[in-house]
């Protein structure tokens, strides 16, 4: 098996990764970028509606402008497609991947893990009843709309109300299917307020809120589902039920970060993805990862700017200038469902993003028992709070050996 050797590894070819790898070959150090797709963008090329970019480029975009941005940027980097990793090196920064062109040994000084989430399937909501043809998460009925011209059904109906679920009810309803409803168990929606209005609101689309699937029915095809109401504890409301007719049922109900490539590396018990400092590195020194490997995130424009940001450290690191330093565990008070990054380094600039546990039209986020405080105002659960801390106010919190969040209504 041949070795190829490099200064930086980047694994994953989405915007978190492709970001790394310009950040990274941009501060001078050999950089590879492996992708196991037959081309770089990820999810964006199936993401053919506007709203990227506003953050980084200052202008509104769709997904494959904003990948084609992204690729742009990748001058001096290099890139192979079609490779599936195999295995990383628990003891040292080696890979092993294969493609069409046989096995290779990659031997970098760090790596950079941006491979992204998976969506949750209708198996993780424990739902009884058939499993008939019909039903789909709904980033594969995006690919199957957007990229391959195909409907999944004519009368559809989605379950959760997330992002690319609620971009997928106003995509099939101009695509001419009967787009039923979108379910969401919360009492409040679970993707950006602007695409509840832009999605739902302006096409007429109903959002029940304080419901769920609780039967799936159908053989062979997908017939309908029985919904109910739920109580404030989520149970289903049995004499709330009742069935909707319906061949297609999309599934938009979260993501999970795509963490099992590197087992030996510390997970994040809130989030479910990597462990990381505020440097983005992991327990394991050489490894440093950034996007939606670490928790799902919102905006694209924050998973470019966490890969940048984690490509700059990976070269410094690959050039030994990222001495070690002791991190300050950032702990999940009262009001903070998930929190990124998991600990600090005292004395340098962190930006901590979080989600509130629930809707508030005021909220004061705490820091260490107050240490540091930050007013902010229409949070939301689907949209995540982005507090930057100055070097001074990590050190601060590391003083006082507290780094606790809280979001507390104000």
């Amino acid at each position: 098996m041949r070795t190829h050797r490099v200064d930086v590894l980047v694994v994953g070819g989405g915007a978190a990764g492709m970001a790394a790898a310009a950040s990274a070959g941009g501060e001078g150090a050999r950089t590879l970028l492996v992708e196991e797709g037959s081309r770089l963008g990820g999810v964006l090329d199936q993401c053919i509606h506007p709203g990227f970019g506003l953050h980084r480029y200052r202008e509104e975009l769709t997904g494959p402008e904003f990948a084609a941005r992204l690729v742009a940027e990748l001058a001096g980097v290099e890139v192979w497609t079609g490779q599936s990793l195999l295995e990383v090196e628990p003891e040292r920064p080696r890979a092993r991947a294969v493609g069409t062109a046989g096995a290779v040994e990659i031997a970098a000084q760090a790596v950079v893990w941006a491979t992204g989430a998976r969506e949750r399937p209708l198996g993780a909501l424990r739902v009884p009843g058939a499993r008939p043809a019909g039903i789909f998460v709904a980033g594969l009925a995006q690919r199957l709309v957007n990229i391959h011209g195909l409907l999944p059904g004519r009368r559809a109906l989605v379950v959760g109300s997330g992002d690319i679920g609620l971009i997928m009810a106003r995509r099939l309803h101009l695509e001419g299917v009967e787009v039923m409803g979108v379910v969401e168990i919360r009492p409040y929606p679970g993707g950006l307020l602007r695409n509840v209005i832009q999605c739902l609101d302006d096409f007429g689309i109903p959002l029940l809120l304080s419901h769920t699937v609780v039967e799936v029915h159908g053989r062979g095809r997908l017939s309908g589902v029985t919904l109910a109401e739920v109580d404030e504890t989520g149970a289903p409301r049995p004499d709330t039920a009742r069935f909707v007719a319906a061949d297609t049922l999309l599934v938009s109900v979260g993501l999970v970060p795509e963490v099992e490539g590197i087992p030996f590396a510390p997970r994040d018990p809130t989030t479910g993805g990597l462990a990381v400092t505020s440097r983005l590195q992991a327990a394991v020194p050489w490894l440093f990862a950034a996007g939606n490997c670490l928790a799902p995130f919102d905006l694209v424009d924050t998973v470019a700017a966490l890969g940048a940001r984690a490509g700059t450290a990976a070269a410094r690191y690959a050039r030994r200038e990222l001495s070690p330093a002791p991190a300050v565990a950032i702990g999940r008070g009262p009001g903070v469902a998930a929190l990124v990054p998991s600990s600090l380094v005292p004395g340098e600039e962190a930006t901590l993003y979080l989600r509130a546990s629930r809707p508030l039209a005021r909220a004061w986020v705490a820091v260490g028992a107050g240490i540091v405080g930050r007013t902010v105002h229409g949070v939301r659960p689907a949209e995540m709070i982005g507090v930057r801390l100055s070097p001074e106010e990590t050190e601060a919190l590391a003083r006082a050996g507290n780094a606790t969040v809280e979001v507390i209504p104000a």
